[in-house]
């Protein structure tokens, strides 16, 4: 199931994409996040794309395909284009990363490895 999800907690359980394009016009100061999340029993992991409005007129685009090795950030000041990106993940369209370079911050994410040299107690 798809759920959309903006900074203020308003949840849209399978929003359309006029609730998608609203929810992303509303986007400012106190609700500046909007997080779309699939949530399917046979797939594991974090499936979501989210957006961040930033208070410079930018938007910080960012997806993970399941895991935190496939997490991955892109900007733009580009509305227009950020709803396209959504709208085409939403619908599993595959052309929809095109027209952005992405970053892989998954690093970002990754647990920390475990150290062999620190003492244990």
């Amino acid at each position: 199931m798809l759920t959309a999800t903006d900074g203020r907690g308003h949840t849209v359980n399978r929003p359309t994409k006029p609730a998608v394009g609203t929810m992303l016009a509303n986007l400012r100061r106190g609700n500046a996040y909007l997080v779309l999340e699939r949530q399917d029993e046979g797939r594991e992991g974090d499936w979501y794309i989210q957006v961040w409005f930033r208070g410079n007129n930018t938007y910080w685009l960012e997806y993970r395909d399941g895991v935190a090795t496939e997490h991955y950030q892109t900007r733009t000041v580009s509305q227009e284009k950020v709803l396209q990106a959504l709208l085409g993940w939403m619908l599993d369209k595959p052309d929809w990363r095109k027209g952005f370079m992405w970053n892989n911050i998954g690093h970002m994410f990754a647990p920390a490895p475990d150290s062999e040299d620190e003492p244990t107690a």
